[in-house]
């Protein structure tokens, strides 16, 4: 038996396993595809920064790329930042928006006041487009398995609001009788589909869960920004749960520009009522505290 003590340096005892390479080690310990770093050198899913910048790479295109892992067509670049610019901003009446404003003039930061904004976009306020998004995927999926259109919608309706409510994401607004954003968005898939960018199939699904909707209340419930823009975002092939992660770029936007204004108003610590408004309490009426034995 050989004694290891006496093996040159660099060498393993027989049937002994390899040293790992720390180094080697240390280099996979994050592994990505997405960039490639390292002194003097930045590459993006292999395209080097510098040419991305010759070519005058858009930031939308970058989204593209870096989520999907190559440059969209100029076609389908345009329409996602159509989807991505039309959700920017809803005003102070939207949580994130106003949850942004009070927490600037709490003093924490343009960075802290966008986090406060972003973290409020949940399955409610935020999600809509995610869950519209597979409420469409649903409804092609059982097209494909051999139900014909209005089967599959009405299906698919079922499925949802079993799954999650009365609610069904992307159609009606408490704000807008109707969402003045929807029809322009949809003109573009059209025309998007008309050029062969898209296929057209997501825009059809969208339309026809309007109609029926329409049909079961007897009166409009036209399709909303986050009905719409789930149109685009399922006509390019974004997974569902990006669509949540693209409409929290896309309002960052406006969290942004509504935090930089709150800090140049030069208000402190404003609350989400005004202060001569009290809430309304329905608690208990005012009573002793008992006394302690």
């Amino acid at each position: 038996m050989t004694d290891p003590a006496h093996l040159p340096a660099g060498a393993s005892a027989p049937g002994a396993k390899p040293a790992p390479d720390a180094r080697r080690t240390t280099e996979d310990w994050w592994r990505t595809s997405i960039i490639d770093m390292s002194p003097g050198v930045i590459r993006y899913r292999g395209y080097p920064i510098q040419d991305l910048i010759r070519e005058r790479v858009s930031l939308a295109q970058m989204i593209w790329l870096m989520t999907r892992g190559d440059l969209p067509t100029p076609g389908q670049a345009a329409l996602l930042e159509a989807a991505l610019m039309a959700a920017v901003d809803h005003g102070p009446q939207a949580p994130s928006i106003a949850i942004a404003r009070m927490a600037a003039t709490c003093g924490v930061g343009l960075n802290s006041a966008m986090a406060s904004a972003v973290n409020v976009l949940g399955d409610v306020h935020g999600g809509a487009g995610e869950q519209a998004v597979e409420l469409y995927e649903d409804i092609a999926a059982r097209m494909d398995a051999g139900a014909d259109e209005d089967r599959a919608v009405q299906e698919g309706l079922d499925a949802f609001i079993a799954a999650r409510g009365k609610v069904v994401a992307g159609f009606g607004h408490r704000f807008h009788p109707v969402d003045p954003r929807s029809a322009p968005l949809l003109a573009l898939v059209d025309e998007a589909a008309a050029a062969g960018e898209v296929n057209g199939r997501f825009a059809r699904i969208g339309r026809a869960v309007e109609a029926r909707l329409t049909a079961a209340k007897g009166k409009p419930i036209p399709m909303n920004i986050d009905g719409a823009t789930a149109v685009i975002y399922a006509e390019l092939g974004f997974p569902a749960p990006l669509a949540r992660g693209l409409f929290c770029l896309s309002r960052s936007v406006g969290v942004l520009a509504h935090a930089w204004e709150q800090t140049s108003q030069d208000v402190r610590i404003k609350g989400p009522i005004p202060r001569q408004y009290q809430p309304t309490y329905d608690g208990p009426p005012q009573r002793e505290v008992p006394r302690q034995a």
